[in-house]
């Protein structure tokens, strides 16, 4: 299996944006640019000291300057002409101390006869030119997401880089220059010690005694190993695939461990149900909807969550692994999100384009980050709601920066294959579900809604309980709705709110590594200029905030949460 993928590279090639695809949100690389900007006029400050510096180098040494300052005139020169053919997205520093001593190099004097590498610079130079250089290299990768470029691989050897920073574009020759590799078996181990070759093929534990024969040519290994794996007589894809939209519905898949589906596995624990939703799969032409589709309108899944005898479902079926009742499933942490945008009216359902940044708690937004040997620009919100407010789906995960309020309930990180998501009921919870911004946010977006929809309080209550639960308030529970809402009204009369406002900057302290001197800088969050807050308490009025208050508890409730 490793052999057929040893003649695959990754690259990213160009693919023209198609008519149907999204370019909503474009608009916001002019953040990228102005921080762009200002990294380069950050070098080009520091350039001119360095020219200056070197000039008092050369009173210093007691040396002529006639020729370094010839190598300089040179050099603008040179940068005036390339800063001319640079494009937007390449855009580069003048450099010019730099180019200098490179042509004083290159005329044969000898590097102690003209000025080092950052003469002169203090520790919080030295790291404000660390922080503008590392930081323009990772803008280059942050500008291509709006280039038209896609992730792919092709087949050719594999080619040696020494440092990447960039991204890796489609060679004009695939197999040239670089290495076509060949598959070893490791000797003890060692990826040193190569044994004997190995040719691509399948696993011949599934392939039933037939012979399955993949080329050994460069080309065409991936493809013949797509057709076994999606044949229609490979007995594990459909199983595979079952298992685990089984699983999605029921929060446990037949086969307990749809990532290891083999003899070390958990074992199905109906295999003839297995073997008969994968054949039927395989008979609706492998449709994931009519999959979706017989499984939900079975009885099993249609079943109640409350049994009809509970003494009878604790003695013989506990775990409720033969489903004899529906076992509830608490939300996960997207679907959490995403069904508090819903009910509150803010959800925007628009497919495609660009990830979304959501807006997360400000200690965690503004943390130091390292990133490429340097800091990692804050985390901005998009300033708009509805592109704040669009699926989980499409949020920008970073593995450095994950979102507390998701990671809470159990979001799996980005590091590992998550088979199955883990539901663990821990105090955090309470304190982001009842306690947070978001939910206060939510909670309010929530009630504006429902009292532009209704025109009777009871008529409100009953709303709510509809968003949330899809179903009308009890008589019991739409008179403490009710009363809870007169009592919080007064209360919320005499509040008073002072929102924050979000900082337009943030200053750093970190420690330089050529020094070890500590020193600080200013980050601009460009972005928070055009920054559109969601719907704040002070916007509204105490009787909307009361009736947030009753919405923050339908919310928190547990037929919210879980799927029943």
């Amino acid at each position: 299996m490793q052999a057929v993928f040893a003649t695959t590279q990754i690259s990213e090639r160009a693919a023209a944006f198609l008519p149907v695809e999204r370019t909503d949100g474009f608009e916001e690389r002019r953040y990228l640019d102005q921080r762009q900007s200002e990294y380069l006029r950050m070098l080009a400050e520091l350039d001119e000291l360095l020219l200056r510096n070197a000039v008092q180098w050369y009173q210093q040494q007691g040396r002529n300057a006639d020729q370094w300052l010839s190598a300089v005139a040179a050099a603008r020169q040179e940068s005036r002409v390339q800063s001319g053919q640079g494009s937007a997205t390449r855009r580069k520093s003048s450099d010019v101390f730099s180019r200098a001593r490179k042509l004083m190099g290159e005329r044969g004097f000898p590097e102690d006869q003209y000025p080092p590498k950052l003469v002169g610079f203090t520790p919080q130079q030295f790291g404000l030119e660390r922080v503008a250089r590392k930081g323009l290299e990772r803008l280059k990768w942050e500008l291509e997401r709006y280039e038209p470029f896609a992730l792919s691989v092709y087949s050719g050897a594999t080619r040696e880089f020494r440092t990447v920073n960039a991204p890796v574009r489609l060679p004009v020759d695939p197999l040239s220059p670089g290495e076509v590799e060949e598959t070893c078996i490791l000797t003890g181990g060692d990826p040193f010690a190569a044994g004997e070759r190995v040719r691509p093929g399948v696993l011949s534990a599934v392939a039933g005694g037939a012979v399955v024969q993949l080329p050994e040519t460069v080309s065409g290994r991936r493809l013949a190993l797509a057709r076994w794996i999606a044949g229609a007589d490979n007995p594990l894809t459909a199983r595979s695939i079952v298992n685990r939209v089984w699983g999605w519905h029921f929060g446990r898949s037949i086969a307990a461990n749809p990532n290891n589906f083999g003899s070390t596995g958990g074992r199905p624990l109906h295999p003839e149900l297995l073997d008969w939703l994968a054949a039927e799969f395989v008979d609706s032409g492998w449709s994931v909807k009519s999959l979706h589709r017989l499984i939900m309108s079975s009885r099993a899944y249609r079943r109640s969550s409350r049994p009809a005898d509970a003494a009878d479902v604790a003695r013989l079926d506990p775990e409720l692994r033969c489903l004899s009742c529906f076992p509830a499933r608490r939300l996960t942490a997207e679907e959490l999100r995403d069904a508090m945008l819903s009910v509150s009216g803010e959800l925007n359902l628009q497919v495609g384009g660009i990830p979304n940044r959501p807006e997360l708690h400000a200690e965690v937004a503004l943390q130091p980050r390292q990133v490429m040997g340097s800091f990692a620009a804050a985390w901005v919100p998009n300033p708009l709601p509805a592109q704040r407010h669009r699926r989980s789906l499409y949020a920008l995960r970073l593995r450095g920066l994950p979102d507390p309020g998701l990671e809470v309930f159990n979001l799996p990180t980005p590091d590992f294959s998550c088979e199955r998501r883990d539901s663990s009921t821990v105090t955090p919870q309470v304190f982001v579900q009842f306690n947070s911004q978001n939910s206060w946010s939510r909670s309010l977006a929530m009630a504006s809604r429902v009292l532009r929809e209704t025109a009777t309080e009871d008529g409100a209550i009953q709303q709510c309980f509809r968003l949330a639960f899809g179903r009308s308030a009890s008589a019991t529970e739409l008179r403490q709705c009710l009363q809870h809402w007169r009592d919080l009204e007064a209360v919320q009369r005499e509040a008073v709110f002072r929102t924050p406002v979000p900082p337009p900057e943030v200053v750093r302290d970190a420690v330089e590594e050529n020094t070890g001197e500590r020193f600080q800088f200013t980050e601009k969050l460009y972005g928070m200029d055009h920054f559109v807050p969601d719907l704040r308490a002070e916007d509204c009025d105490a009787r909307t905030r009361a009736l947030a208050d009753v919405c923050l508890v339908l919310l928190n409730s547990n037929e919210f949460i879980y799927v029943h």
